[in-house]
Formats: structure tokens, sequence, C-alpha cells
């Protein structure tokens, strides 16, 4: 894993080379075939959707979790293969060999870490951005998951946030005159803190605590003997990941996803508290019990008062189709500039208006028959192609935002039916 900044930017401007020197020979080619080259079409290749995966999968850490990021939302509008090959993102990646494993695992347990485990799995069960999982068997008969932090990942998250806003002001990509700043500041905080395994403990067993008792949840159990800022110890929750439930029954489907949409209301409305990475790898579904595996806290953020009341008076403008309500209140969030021009105000309104139309017409929605995630995608890129609004929300409002558009996804996923009367009850 290379670990220096210049070391990664190499790998981030090879990758982007390798990548546009592949949209020249294929565009050259159609060109003198006598046909227009589509670039969006020329971009995304399986061969370049490969060599992006390929590369950000060797370097982990917050260069990864880009990927996994675009292959979570960029998946339902992309050609099945090509999100195919993406979606390796979301649950591979290349892991540590054993020798490297050991010393990190003597680093934080000590040289005779061995006696603490009947069996340790040196193969992960799971690899992904930041971290890999092993499955063990302790001295004292608990089976556990392990967590183990690939080397370097923390020196490399500034480097790679960086090396990130570098690229897209070279690209383009934004406008100069955007001050992004805050934004990656806070980038880099959030993937400081989802590095630091034991505040994630301490998150797991807050969750624990909150939704002890739950019918249709279950969080693993904190092992706080195991857990190092390295190394996250919980008991084992075996599991299918969520998104592999595409052909289980209608009614598994439908529950997985009411559950989770459930539990995203309850953290804003009643807890002010969520795990803002709604990566599908993150939950699972146990069939023998029933019930949804949460898997992973890196990511929780707590939400001040007001901005849960905001969001709440937000919600409740739309559904009373109540126009300046719902604009005071984006504005107040931080979506909508004040003294907006009239057509950019028009623009935002439709689409909000767009997206609360079904929670207003309550009963079942059923994601398979609906075209509203496509028609926002295209109202949304139609507003950003005019180039002549800009406007970077706060963090707190764009890491919520994040959750609600990640289960929107997996909803639209998994074809699922949603009673959104019950949803609704509970705001």
């Amino acid at each position: 894993m290379p670990g220096t900044r210049l070391a990664r930017m190499s790998r981030l401007g090879g990758m982007a080379l390798g990548v546009a020197g592949s949209v020249a020979v294929n565009g050259g080619r159609e060109w003198l075939s006598g046909s227009r080259p589509d670039i969006d079409r020329l971009l995304l290749t399986p061969a370049n959707l490969a060599r992006v995966t390929r590369q950000l999968a060797h370097m982990r850490g917050a260069a990864m979790k880009m990927g996994q990021l675009l292959s979570m939302e960029g998946g339902d509008f992309l050609p099945p293969e090509l999100a195919d090959i993406l979606g390796r993102l979301r649950n591979d990646a290349h892991f540590m060999p054993p020798k490297q494993l050991k010393t990190v695992l003597s680093r934080n347990w000590g040289p005779d870490f061995t006696r603490k485990f009947r069996r340790f799995d040196v193969r992960p069960v799971a690899a992904a951005s930041i971290g890999q999982v092993h499955r063990a068997t302790t001295v004292d008969g608990r089976e556990v998951a392990v967590k183990v932090q690939y080397p370097g990942v923390r020196r490399s998250i500034d480097s790679d946030v960086a090396n990130v806003a570098l690229l897209m002001r070279m690209s383009g990509l934004v406008p100069s005159e955007l001050d992004l700043d805050p934004l990656l500041s806070e980038a880099c905080r959030q993937l400081h803190e989802e590095a630091d395994y034991e505040r994630e403990g301490r998150m797991l067993a807050r969750f624990g605590a909150l939704l002890s008792g739950d019918p249709d949840l279950r969080v693993p159990a904190l092992c706080k003997d195991l857990t190092t800022d390295e190394i996250l110890g919980m008991s084992f929750a075996p599991g299918v990941p969520v998104d592999q439930l595409a052909d289980a029954p209608q009614d598994v489907r439908d529950h997985v996803v009411s559950v989770l949409i459930g539990l995203m209301m309850r953290e804003i409305f009643e807890f002010g508290l969520m795990q803002t990475d709604p990566n599908f790898a993150n939950y699972a579904w146990d069939a023998d019990n029933g019930k949804v595996i949460l898997l992973d806290f890196g990511a929780t953020r707590a939400f001040a008062p007001e901005l849960t009341d905001q969001y709440r008076k937000l919600l409740e403008a739309g559904l009373e189709g109540d126009r300046a309500r719902a604009m005071q209140q984006l504005e107040a969030i931080g979506f909508l500039a004040s003294e907006p021009q009239a057509h950019h105000a028009e623009a935002i309104w439709g689409m909000f208006d767009m997206a609360m139309a079904p929670m207003r017409r309550g009963g079942i929605f059923d994601f398979a028959t609906s075209d509203l995630a496509q028609r926002l995608r295209e109202a949304g890129m139609e507003f950003a192609a005019r180039g002549d609004y800009w406007v970077v929300p706060p963090a707190d409002a764009l890491f919520l935002q994040r959750k609600i558009g990640g289960m929107f996804l997996l909803a639209t996923r998994l074809k699922a039916r949603v009673n959104l009367d019950d949803v609704l009850s509970m705001v």
C-alpha cells in the first residue's frame, strides 16, 4: 500500500492518464470510421472501470472509499456489467499477507497474542477500504469477528483528500471560485474518526444499547479486551450481505428495506445519532433469526437538535405542499442560497416537490415500478449542467443526505415495497 502523498498521487495520476489514453485511442478510431465519439460511453468501458477498480483496491484507504461511493450511488444508472465491476469495491480489497498481519496483531496485542485464541482464521472473511475482518474463537469459547486496520491507512487520509481536491481543481470539475476547503477538512476529520477503532467500538456499544431488545435488528457485542485503536473485536454475527438479496422472496426484501428505513428515521428524529455510511456491505440479513445485522459504526455522527428540528419542519412543509415554508427550511439547512434567482428556486422546488409526491400520497410505494430515481437524477443533472449555482451545504446535512440517498438506492436495488405511512409515523 503506497503511503506517501507523492506515491499515492502518482497512482491516481497514472490511473487518470490510463483512462484518458483509452478514451483518446478509442475515440480516434470512431472518428476515423466516420462516427461521432460518445465521451460518456468511452469513459465507462469495462476496461476503464476494471482499471479504476484494480488501482483503488490496491490503494485502499480514502481513495478506495471514493470508488465504493461511486459503485453504490452510480450502480443503478450504469450498465449492469459496469456496475458489477465497480461493485467489487464494496466488499473486496487486497488483503494483508500473513506476515504483515502478524506484525499488526503483535503490535497491538503483544507477541504472545495467539494465547488469546483457540482458532484464528488467517484468511479474512471480508476486506474493504480501511481494514479486513477475520473470524476467530477465543480461549473462553467466544465466536468473534476481528477487524484489523491496514498499516498506513491513517497516514494516507490527508494525502488522499488533498490529491482528490487537486485533481478536481485541475480537471475543472468544480469552479475555481467555489471554496471546498471547509468540506474537505470535514471529510478528513470524518475519515480519521472512521480509522479510530476504539471510537467505533464506543459507537458500536452505544447503538447496541439503543437497539437492545429490538425484534428486527441485531448489533454485535463489543469485545473490549480485543479492541485497540487499530483492531476492533466484536461478536461474530453470520448473515448474507443485503445487496445479495435481489433474488430473495419479495416479503424478505420488503422487510429488510422497511427495517433499515425505519432505523434511519429513528436515527434522525429519535436518537440524533446516525451511522452515515450507507455502504451496502455494512448490513447483513440473518435469515435464521429474521434480523438485519448492523456491522459498521465507523461513520457514526451526532446531529444537533436544531438540524433534526429543521428536517422535521422541512418534511412537514413538503407533506403539506407548502412551498414557502419548504424553501425557508431548505435555506435554513443550507441547501438553498439566500435570495436565490427565480429559476434556481423553481428548479430546486421542483426536485423537492417531486421527491415528496409519493410521501403525500402515502400507502405502499413500489420501488420496482417507480421511475422517481431516474427522474430526480435527470432533473439534478440538468440543473447542474447550467453551472451557475454552487452552494456547499454544511457537512452534517451532506452526511445525513448521503444516508437518505443510500437507503433510497438500496430500496431501488432490491425492488422493495415500503409502507410510507409507517415511515411517516416515526417523525
